[in-house]
């Protein structure tokens, strides 16, 4: 039953019966105009989808999200950056003794040299000052690793610094959503409370794809209630 329907018979210009029978009686027009699901291609399908928007509750409000992103990225980052920190110093305390180690392995490859030089005879000599040399060697290997280690850290906390860059990119990605809502807040506020506001129609004439419309039951029911009266 239409809103029209329901207006004529509240103001007693519409018999119910009829207006039942011409619900029950099939719209012989209409029929030529119903098309099957063949008929019906993938555009047709892709025009009536419906985008759902989920429901405006605390686990999906968006800008609390990226609140929380920004929050959380920026303390995992300041532990990352706490911890590169921390093995720089590693690495400078293990070239300071690294570079003590070079200067001792230097004097014994001179010392062992010189007594190679002075006892030839004495294998003991020439294989001590063998293996000082070949300390030093190692010693050298170890220092250049260990600044490429530094310079690759280095190179990680310039790349952390991008981190501080998308957190000022989301930031004002949240002060522009925020600015839009106070923006739609105000632009439809009104001058009237919600609680005093007339109550809309749920349905109204047009409106299709709904159950909830109300049916002869319905509407004998609020009649014997208004004749009560």
């Amino acid at each position: 039953m239409t809103q029209e329907e329901l207006d004529a018979l509240m103001a007693g210009d519409l018999d119910l019966e009829e207006a039942s029978a011409s619900e029950d009686s099939p719209d012989v027009e209409g029929e030529d105009e119903v098309t099957s699901a063949e008929d019906v291609t993938p555009e047709d399908e892709n025009d009536e989808e419906v985008i759902t928007p989920p429901p405006a509750t605390r686990e999906h409000r968006v800008v609390s999200q990226l609140d929380d992103v920004t929050r959380d990225s920026e303390e995992k980052a300041s532990e990352i950056f706490d911890a590169l920190d921390g093995v720089m110093n590693d690495v400078d305390e293990a070239l300071s003794k690294l570079e003590r180690i070079q200067v001792i392995s230097d004097d014994y490859e001179k010392l062992f040299a010189t007594l190679c030089a002075k006892f030839p005879h004495i294998t003991k000599f020439q294989k001590a000052a063998e293996e000082a040399s070949e300390l030093q060697e190692l010693a050298d290997e170890a220092v250049a690793k260990l600044q490429n280690a530094n310079d690759q850290i280095l190179g990680a906390m310039d790349t952390m610094q991008y981190q501080d860059i998308h957190r000022q990119k989301i930031e004002r990605v949240i002060n522009i959503m925020r600015a839009l809502s106070k923006y739609m807040s105000a632009l439809f506020e009104g001058n009237v409370e919600d609680e005093k506001r007339v109550k809309s129609a749920r349905h109204i004439e047009g409106d299709t794809g709904t159950e909830e419309v109300i049916s002869n039951d319905d509407i004998e029911a609020l009649i014997a209630q208004f004749g009560g009266k």
